[in-house]
């Protein structure tokens, strides 16, 4: 069967016009909104759209919400189940195709100036300029929340997605040590091969097979090649032997995988490595925010250090929340609610929960575990040490993420396909997508 993403792959012209007519819809859905706007009373309630359902995503946002009640705003949860935000996307666009937009939502990365084009997002300037955003964030935090010099979204926390957690009594007992390049990574997964475990917890669910893929990408060719493949979509780069080398080893992987390797959600998988089923994880940081829930404390039931070969890289993805301006009776506790979640306390205990890391520049290290303060440190080192994911949006539009998604998980359940053959299907993919973008210039 074809997934919807690989028939919109094969289809360029027609998913370009239906995304510009659904974005005319959308305006009409908008405009009406405006002319119907009334100049309604203040309402300290929000409803807030999201996809953090886990029991540690809960937890984080239990945590926002009880912040929000000491300010006087109602938290009225609208969360929306499905790894990686593909569900509350969909759910997204169907309600404000209804005219039925929720006050808050967690939309993140390239999604967010999308939305901003069309005129849906409050800006929050006033609330930017009165806490001093701009010195706050780290720069690529206040570039990625800004659209044509408007700030339309508040930064919640930094995951970083080359991250490889390993079980510390596994790795104690068979006196193993945490791999730094990719030959220590194979001699322990044989190891553990050796001793009858599963090295590798992974699921064969698209986006969980493209996040461990783009993993490899930064190992072989660090930030700067990841954007050329990514975010520049550059056809040669995708001819270039880093790509096929990675191509190589993710299939390499799939050999320390269950077997066969199932399609599970992600919390499914770290179930398997928190009983001792499988001995690594390589995935974002919110894996740390779950175990630590389930009573597995960082650095002693386990402890997670970068995927070998990025130990200087930071693969982000940011959580933010922008607020819809629908009938502006809201606007105050929208502001309130901004402001709230970017000040340096809130900022340290829910990253703590979640897993994240704060995205402020003044935070302090101390107060974070080993795999948090990792996480930042790199993060601080500036752009040329970071590389936008992919798979959580960073990189690049939804159309295009979820087409290049689907070619890399085909190359993965289907070992016919060759490494050759998924480069020319994205080369052309990619040619594809530049005549369609000077089309609609």
């Amino acid at each position: 069967m074809i997934s919807p993403a690989h028939h919109l792959a094969a289809s360029p012209l027609a998913w370009r016009f239906a995304r510009a007519a659904a974005l005319g819809v959308l305006c009409v859905a908008f405009c009406t909104v405006k002319v119907h706007a009334a100049t309604p009373q203040s309402d300290s309630t929000l409803q807030v759209l999201h996809w953090w359902t886990s029991a540690s995503e809960r937890k984080a946002a239990s945590l926002l919400a009880a912040r929000m009640a000491d300010e006087g705003i109602t938290w009225r949860d609208a969360g929306i189940p499905g790894g990686a935000g593909i569900g509350a996307g969909k759910v997204l666009k169907s309600r404000v195709l209804a005219n039925d937009a929720p006050e808050v939502t967690q939309i993140i990365g390239v999604s967010i100036r999308e939305w901003a084009d069309l005129g849906f997002l409050l800006e929050l300037d006033k609330v930017a300029a009165a806490n001093k955003w701009n010195t706050s964030f780290f720069p690529t935090i206040q570039n990625l929340i800004q659209h044509r010099k408007h700030v339309v979204a508040a930064p919640l926390g930094i995951h970083r997605i080359n991250t490889l957690f390993y079980n510390k009594k596994i790795f104690s007992t068979l006196k193993l040590s945490p791999p730094e390049n990719w030959d220590e990574l194979v001699t322990v997964a044989a190891r553990l091969k050796a001793a009858g475990l599963i090295p590798l917890a992974q699921s064969s669910e698209p986006w969980q097979v493209a996040t461990l893929f783009e993993n490899l990408i930064l190992a072989e060719g660090g930030p700067e090649y990841h954007r050329e493949l990514f975010v520049k979509q550059n056809a040669q780069a995708v001819m270039d032997k880093r790509f096929a080398h990675a191509l190589e080893r993710l299939r390499q992987m799939k050999g320390w995988m269950n077997n066969p390797v199932d399609e599970r959600p992600w919390t499914e998988v770290v179930k398997q490595f928190s009983k001792n089923e499988a001995a690594m994880m390589i995935t974002g940081d919110w894996v740390k925010g779950e175990l630590n829930d389930g009573g597995f404390v960082t650095d002693e039931a386990f402890s997670c250090t970068a995927m070998p070969g990025t130990g200087k890289y930071h693969l982000y993805s940011v959580d933010t929340f922008s607020m819809f301006t629908n009938d502006y009776s809201r606007i105050a506790a929208q502001e309130k609610l901004a402001r709230l979640v970017a000040t340096p306390a809130v900022q340290a205990d829910y990253n703590a929960v979640k897993g994240s890391v704060s995205v402020r520049r003044d935070a302090d290290p101390a107060r974070m575990d080993s795999c948090a303060r990792a996480s930042w440190n790199a993060f601080a080192q500036g752009a040329a040490t970071q590389a936008p994911s992919l798979v959580h949006r960073m990189a690049t539009d939804e159309t295009s993420k979820d087409a290049i998604i689907a070619v890399i998980h085909r190359y993965f359940i289907d070992a016919t396909v060759s490494p050759a053959d998924t480069q020319a299907r994205l080369v052309a993919m990619y040619k594809t997508f530049g005549n369609n973008k000077k089309q609609n210039l």
